[in-house]
């Protein structure tokens, strides 16, 4: 909680959604995160893209995530990854050519 308390003291935004590391997860945990009024959320695209010394795979990346587009994805991207940086303006405009939208999870309540 004390993340919550800080991103909310420093940008006024208050974070509903938890989704569990490397997704990973049990009954209480889930339990736990509900009763702290967070909504799990798990992804259901991604591709093997947190380890920041495995770079230079910028059409692996791609070609990972657009080949597993799918209506309701939702697609997990790290930060960590220069790759994805350097991909993700490509990578939104093909998602988007193909005819897919992006939204917020507030929309899929």
């Amino acid at each position: 909680m004390d993340l919550h308390t800080a991103v909310l003291e420093k940008t006024g935004y208050e974070m509903t959604y938890f989704r569990p590391p490397k997704g990973e997860f049990s009954s209480r945990v889930l339990n736990d995160v509900q009763n702290l009024g967070y909504k799990s959320v798990l992804w259901s695209n991604a591709y093997d893209d947190w380890d920041a010394s495995n770079q230079g795979r910028v059409e692996y990346g791609k070609n990972k995530i657009l080949d597993n587009m799918h209506n309701g994805a939702i697609i997990l991207l790290h930060s960590t990854s220069e790759d994805n940086m350097n991909m993700l303006d490509s990578l939104i405009k093909e998602i988007k050519n193909k005819g897919y939208e992006f939204s917020s999870l507030d929309n899929f309540e």
